[in-house]
């Protein structure tokens, strides 16, 4: 298994540990990752506002450059891997646009010119939680677990951006994709119906009271769960972030462990914590770390 990599400005930002447990991940099942040289930023949810042709474009130029890799290369036309949501909504949305629209793919190369590059409009891009579904059968997880789960509860949260609008690998609406992979490294799944729900995304900056109230219900949904894992820096930092702010709000204990799914798995395969940045999460309680076998970190930390 060999990819193209675009990790995307959050996965070097404020989602290093996604970054290096995607990569661990990756390696520890024997995949290849080649970062998309001289990648640039997809232009997030702030291009769209400025100008919809740089929305187009940003993402292109990455999609190029991974093109023309595969021709010189001869890779054998390696799909694009992406792990940030909100990455491969963007950089999916001008793979599926330019391949029905001719015109649109060539008013995008005039600006891609400038730079010197050219989109084809030949190139596949991925989410890895698309990658792991199908590329990766439920044996692979079996021969490497080291750690089983066993008597550990996940609450499997898709988010919206990995599942809308394009129904690629599950169904956006009642997300299962989650549940084999997990049961196959001992876990059991939380029952629960807000996987596919919304997070709030950046309302719960601009428009605290909307945001805060739809995290809020998420973590009360996965109460009795004893970690939500997760596949979006986005949502993983709402859940992680306002914990304290949302149980002082409405009075109650709503702390949990929130997890990049590759992170999981990584402990599962009995990979050090230190390999995944655990370190960096913002919310890992004791109560987990005891159940998984990990150590408690110093009350000075």
């Amino acid at each position: 298994m060999k990819y193209f990599y675009y990790p995307g400005c959050s996965l070097e930002g404020t989602a290093q540990e996604y970054n290096l447990s995607t990569e661990t991940f990756m390696a520890a099942v024997g995949a290849e990752l080649i970062e998309i040289e001289d990648w640039v930023c997809c232009g997030a949810s702030a291009a769209a506002p400025t100008s919809h042709l740089l929305s187009l474009a940003l993402p292109a130029i990455n999609l190029a450059i991974a093109e023309k890799a595969n021709a010189e290369n001869q890779n054998g036309n390696l799909d694009i891997l992406v792990p940030c949501s909100a990455c491969y909504i963007n950089l999916k949305r001008v793979e599926e646009v330019t391949r029905k629209d001719t015109a649109l793919l060539n008013k995008i190369n005039l600006v891609l010119e400038v730079e010197g590059h050219q989109l084809q409009g030949n190139i596949h891009v991925r989410h890895l939680l698309d990658v792991i579904v199908r590329d990766m059968g439920m044996e692979m997880f079996r021969e490497r677990l080291k750690k089983p789960l066993d008597g550990i509860s996940v609450a499997p949260y898709y988010g919206c951006q990995c599942l809308r609008p394009y129904r690629v690998f599950d169904d956006p609406e009642d997300p299962r994709s989650m549940e084999p992979i997990l049961k196959a490294v001992g876990a059991s799944v939380h029952s629960w119906n807000k996987g596919g729900q919304c997070c709030g995304a950046s309302h719960t900056t601009t428009k605290p009271e909307v945001g805060l109230e739809l995290v809020a219900a998420i973590l009360k949904e996965a109460k009795g769960a004893d970690a939500i894992v997760t596949v979006c820096p986005m949502c993983q930092m709402n859940l992680e972030a306002y914990q304290k702010k949302i149980a002082h709000k409405y009075q109650e204990d709503i702390n949990i462990t929130i997890l990049y799914l590759p992170q999981l798995l990584c402990l599962a395969f009995g990979l050090s914590e230190n390999k995944i940045g655990l370190d960096l999460n913002l919310s890992v309680t004791d109560q987990f770390r005891e159940k998984i076998g990990l150590k408690q970190r110093k009350s000075s930390e």
